[in-house]
């Protein structure tokens, strides 16, 4: 497959850019540094996941991080800032981003380049499919140990996507795990080798794009994931109200 930039789909600060292969659509995200979410980074996001929807050529998504990352989380400047709209407008935009994920109309594949820590790590759980490498990396929830706790959506898709077995340690216990250990616990599908984990992610993508009806994918995923998305929303809304 041949990579071609998909027009009009880099910001200015180049943080977020797109670029089609086949029927995938590759999402890269590189701040330079380690990722951590901003509200500008997750609009350009949700705006890729938005052009991905409406182009009937589109079969699947795929999101990668940079050498460093996939994602760190939240950035902590404004968690700490002591701005309550701010914190809250930030952690409302990422809940709504890994629920934007999980209720796509098509699939999005995670291509973990790198840590996903926290807040990136809950976007994996957001994903269809989770590559990752199968090295020492940083994996998982680390809140409890940094003095914050988990809002309400980010229980929820917890819940759902995590080996019932690894729940506590991985949540309550705050246990960061490596690629291996990531996999085992369920944030991700495949820990392969590190150089191979964006081409492995287009592989399962494309594979996706091709054997699967896109509206009975859909359709299958709203009544599937329906009561999930549901209690995101609210929780979400919850959240808003209460820093407006």
């Amino acid at each position: 497959m041949s990579d071609t930039p998909a027009s009009g789909n880099e910001p200015p600060n180049g943080t977020v850019s797109a670029e089609r292969h086949g029927s995938v659509l590759l999402v890269r995200v590189d701040d330079g540094k380690a990722n951590a979410f901003s509200v500008p980074m997750l609009a350009a996001l949700d705006a890729q996941i938005d052009e991905a929807e409406a182009d009937d050529g589109v079969g699947a998504v795929v999101i990668a991080g940079n050498d460093r990352a996939f994602f760190a989380g939240f950035d902590l400047n404004v968690i700490r800032s002591g701005d309550r709209a701010a914190t809250m407008e930030l952690v409302s935009a990422g809940g709504a981003m890994v629920r934007r994920t999980y209720g796509a109309s098509v699939p999005v594949v995670a291509a973990c380049t790198g840590h996903a820590v926290a807040a990136g790590a809950l976007l994996l759980l957001g994903c269809d499919h989770r590559i990752g490498p199968d090295a020492p990396v940083k994996i998982g929830l680390n809140e409890v140990a940094i003095a914050l706790t988990l809002p309400d959506w980010a229980l929820t898709i917890s819940k759902e996507r995590l080996s019932k077995r690894h729940l506590q340690r991985c949540v309550a216990n705050a246990r960061l795990l490596d690629g291996a250990g990531a996999a085992e616990a369920g944030f991700l599908d495949e820990a392969v080798s590190p150089d191979a984990v964006v081409d492995r992610a287009l592989e399962v993508a494309a594979e996706l794009a091709d054997t699967l009806d896109a509206r009975a994918y859909a359709g299958t995923v709203r009544a599937l994931r329906g009561d999930v998305l549901a209690d995101m929303d609210a929780t979400i809304e919850r959240d808003r109200a209460s820093a407006s």
